[in-house]
């Protein structure tokens, strides 16, 4: 395989990412129109994206561990398929309990994204290169984010909000032929590590003990718990947010939410360029991602005050600011399995990280809406968490792995 093969991957997954996306964020951008018409309540709007997210949180240790036995490009096909039969079956859900049943099949299938991801980048890519590549697949996130605003409106103004759930869901399908043709797995690592072929690959996996007992895993596990459930919360709760406190409907939630989007867009793929700058300039791996992170971590700060902006567009900047640094971060927290674990174990760190993220999402989802039905929509602590939530995070990582030395497992 060529040098240039491996940025057709990078495309691969960055597609498969945004349409993950997309299929994730339609019931955000359709959710005050369903909660008017269909009569949920905070509390019940709460549990159904939670049951995504617990789904998630289940699937992504199950995800990791199928993607280190079987290999990425069987494991994320199965994966693709689950999800996007679960995005079309929400057209057939009537009440809350409905649209749970679908968002918990559509969170297990979901799940596969992220350890694929990673796992296919870090056989592919040299170390000083993941972070971009990570980037580039990581910025997929923002682009369904961006895209889904703009085309499920349209969709669901035209032919109604069950077509919006099949249409997005059948774009999994189209993407499917192409990976299959397309993806094979390394031999070789893009450091020249042996790797073992596909199937040689698909029978080695590291027993979960062997990787908790590491710092290493849990520097990653704690960042993932703190962080994700704000991302959670912008994608599922940002349309309300806006609605409560701006008024702003299904026909105008598009600008706003591109707005934050492209921010992101930018904070994903600079996030993972500037750590790699940082590498050739001769930084440790330790120091590019730290400051890389820190810097990222102080700009999330300010959306504490989000809910106290005197405008639509001044709460867009501050969100959006936000957004763009979650991304940033995000892009080089994933790389840290890869720079502390050998291949063999990425998939199981990525899916021990994933499903403590997530789960820590079904809870803050559970309490954002009993919080907002208890104080009247006040979104206020639910902000203060999200800007404290990335310094936290850091210094408990640093604390954890000063120097990022590699984890030593056992003989596989």
């Amino acid at each position: 395989m060529t040098a240039r093969y491996r940025w057709t991957i990078c495309a691969l997954l960055f597609f498969a990412t945004t349409i993950n996306y997309v299929d994730r964020q339609v019931l955000g951008i359709l959710a005050p129109t369903l909660q008017r018409e269909l009569g949920w309540s905070e509390v019940e709007y709460a549990a159904i994206v939670s049951w995504f997210t617990l789904a998630y949180a289940l699937g992504y240790v199950g995800a990791g561990r199928l993607l280190d036995r079987i290999g990425v490009r069987l494991g994320f096909a199965v994966s693709v398929t689950v999800w996007s039969i679960a995005a079309m079956a929400h057209a057939l859900a009537t009440t809350a309990g409905g649209f749970g049943a679908a968002r918990f099949a559509l969170g297990l299938g979901e799940s596969g994204n992220f350890p694929a991801a990673i796992k296919g980048i870090a056989g592919w890519f040299p170390v000083k290169e993941r972070a971009f590549a990570m980037g580039i697949v990581n910025a997929g996130t923002n682009i369904g984010a961006l895209v889904t605003p703009i085309i499920v409106p349209i969709i669901a103004l035209t032919w109604g909000w069950r077509a919006a759930f099949v249409i997005t869901g059948a774009m999994g399908f189209i993407w499917l032929i192409f990976w299959l043709k397309m993806y094979r797995s390394p031999t070789v690592d893009a450091d020249g590590n042996a790797i073992g072929s596909g199937e040689a690959e698909s029978r080695t996996t590291v027993p979960w003990s062997n990787v908790l007992r590491h710092r290493q895993a849990w520097a990653f596990i704690i960042g993932k718990l703190m962080t994700d459930p704000v991302w959670w919360f912008y994608l599922f709760w940002l349309p309300k947010f806006l609605d409560v406190r701006f008024d702003v409907k299904l026909a105008q939630v598009a600008a706003p939410l591109i707005a934050i989007y492209l921010l992101a867009d930018v904070g994903s793929v600079g996030g993972g360029w500037i750590a790699g700058a940082f590498m050739r300039r001769g930084w440790s791996v330790n120091k590019a991602r730290k400051i890389t992170m820190l810097l990222a971590a102080l700009a999330i700060v300010p959306t504490m005050f989000a809910p106290a902006a005197s405008t639509l567009w001044v709460t867009v900047a501050v969100v959006g600011l936000a957004a763009a640094a979650h991304q940033w971060w995000s892009t080089n927290l994933f790389t840290l399995p890869s720079d502390m674990f050998p291949q063999r174990a990425i998939g199981t760190v990525v899916g021990i990280g994933g499903f403590a993220g997530a789960a820590s999402g079904f809870f803050f989802q559970r309490a954002t809406g009993a919080v907002l039905q208890a104080n009247g929509n006040n979104y206020t602590p639910v902000f203060l968490f999200c800007g404290l939530a990335y310094v936290t995070a850091l210094l408990i990582i640093h604390l954890l792995v000063p120097r990022m030395t590699p984890a030593e497992l056992a003989p596989a």
